[in-house]
């Protein structure tokens, strides 16, 4: 995959997860962006290493990975940022 379709399918994600977690009115596009990416590598991680499984390209298994992988991310920070 490109840099485009990294950037695609991470804002896709990103943006997805924050709207799952109800955290999309307090990050932009770019926040989206980043966490999707970063979804993508700890979900691709989760399912390479723990599932087994070996998915790429840019397809729907592909989203999904980036998807459950952004949500665990905000997750994580909101487990570890507490409550205001």
């Amino acid at each position: 995959m490109g840099i485009l379709s990294w950037i695609v399918l991470g804002g896709l994600a990103g943006w997805v997860a924050s709207i799952i977690m109800k955290t999309n009115a307090q990050m932009g596009i770019i926040l989206n962006v980043v966490v999707g990416i970063i979804g993508a590598f700890l979900g691709g991680f989760i399912t390479s290493n723990v599932l087994g499984l070996n998915i790429t390209g840019f397809n729907i298994q592909s989203f999904l990975i980036a998807l459950l992988g952004a949500v665990v991310l905000i997750f994580l920070v909101k487990l570890f940022r507490g409550k205001k």
